[in-house]
């Protein structure tokens, strides 16, 4: 039989995009309304603040992680570019560089000139760009999809601690966004763990502390100044 294997490389690009967007939504938004609470603001301030955060974040993240990521492609595509060229003008000289980095990764110098000749017959310049520059079509940057992707899940993220503020009364409102922001932030830390194949502890603890930061020292920003954060 044939054997199979399941890898989650594919996945980083959108999945990082998606849990930087929903984690920064859930930290962002949780601790914003967390800071106006903590002024003793009335539902509909809150309202107002939690649903701009959202808004306003979900596009900021949309536009960073579409320029940022372009950036990447950009040098991308200007070293391909220069590949393509260095190919046309001097093949013996990649040949002998693609011969090299297979050489240090272990073949023989014999063997990994004849697969350089051949991985150079089939695609000269997807072997340079997978081996000497570290591009291939499973890691390579996508802006639109890492901009909806963060965007998207800014959004949902930002939405949860605003449910929480909107449906607890005023009493237990401040900790009852806290506690609930990090409830989320715990499971999108595991659910994070589970699609990207490791372990769920160090990511659920990470995510967990740093929204517990944030969120502690708005609502002390909040308390001492009476101001939102």
């Amino acid at each position: 039989m044939r054997h199979r294997e399941h890898h989650r490389t594919h996945r980083t690009g959108w999945l990082r995009a998606s849990v930087l967007g929903a984690n920064d939504g859930i930290i962002s938004t949780a601790s914003l309304l967390v800071g106006v609470a903590a002024t003793g603001a009335d539902a509909k301030t809150i309202l107002i603040t939690g649903v701009a955060s959202l808004v306003a974040g979900s596009m900021s993240m949309a536009a960073g992680e579409y320029v940022s990521v372009s950036s990447q492609a950009d040098t991308e595509n200007a070293d391909l570019a220069r590949e393509k060229s260095e190919l046309a003008e001097n093949p013996k000289q990649e040949h002998a560089e693609l011969t090299a980095i297979y050489v240090k990764r272990g073949l023989e110098k014999s063997l990994a000139a004849s697969v350089a000749t051949q991985l150079m017959a089939h695609d000269a310049l997807a072997a340079h760009a997978r081996d000497e520059l570290g591009i291939s079509d499973t890691l390579a940057a996508n802006p639109v999809q890492a901009a909806l992707a963060s965007a998207a899940t800014f959004a949902v993220g930002s939405a949860l601690p605003l449910i929480v503020a909107l449906l607890l009364p005023a009493s237990v409102r401040l900790w009852g966004i806290a506690a609930g922001s990090l409830l989320a932030l715990a499971i999108l830390g595991f659910v994070a763990s589970r699609v990207g194949g490791s372990s769920a502890l160090v990511p659920v603890a990470r995510v967990t502390f740093w929204g517990a930061l944030a969120m502690g020292t708005t609502a002390l920003v909040g308390a001492l100044f009476g101001v939102a954060a």
